[in-house]
């Protein structure tokens, strides 16, 4: 089998094709709008028109980049909306991160915790002496 039978068949969905417009003030943001059109390019009255905002937060750890759908009828709207979305978008990412950390502490394993009163290996430790792998 060779590598070219490997890989993924890419390809656009045809039936869910849009024409993106960007509109931004150049430093905190631009919301995207995001047109339903047919396969020749001409507006699909079928669908609705999508609005998606993007913007990124200064953090100690670098830039956090977040991208959120802004429910809005007309662009007007979706300026107006565009600071509860991205106040919305920063909450859930925080709780996202504060998840992932959590779960990543919990699989770590503390020589010397649990296992026993000396912590289930032959000297106080981890079984083998060392790290375990969970």
């Amino acid at each position: 089998m060779g590598s070219e039978e490997q890989l993924p068949d890419i390809r656009l969905d045809i039936d869910a094709l849009y024409q993106e417009e960007t509109f931004t003030d150049g430093v905190n943001g631009s919301i995207h709008r995001l047109t339903p059109v047919t396969t020749d390019g001409n507006p699909d009255s079928s669908r609705q028109v999508r609005f998606t905002g993007h913007t990124q937060l200064m953090t100690s750890a670098g830039a956090l980049p977040l991208s959120f759908e802004i429910e809005a009828d007309n662009l007007q709207q979706a300026l107006e909306k565009f600071p509860e979305a991205a106040r919305a978008n920063l909450e859930q990412t925080i709780k996202r991160i504060e998840e992932m950390r959590r779960e990543q502490a919990s699989s770590l394993y503390v020589p010397g915790q649990g296992g026993g009163p000396q912590g289930g290996g032959p000297q106080g430790g981890a079984p083998g002496g060392g790290l375990q792998m969970p």
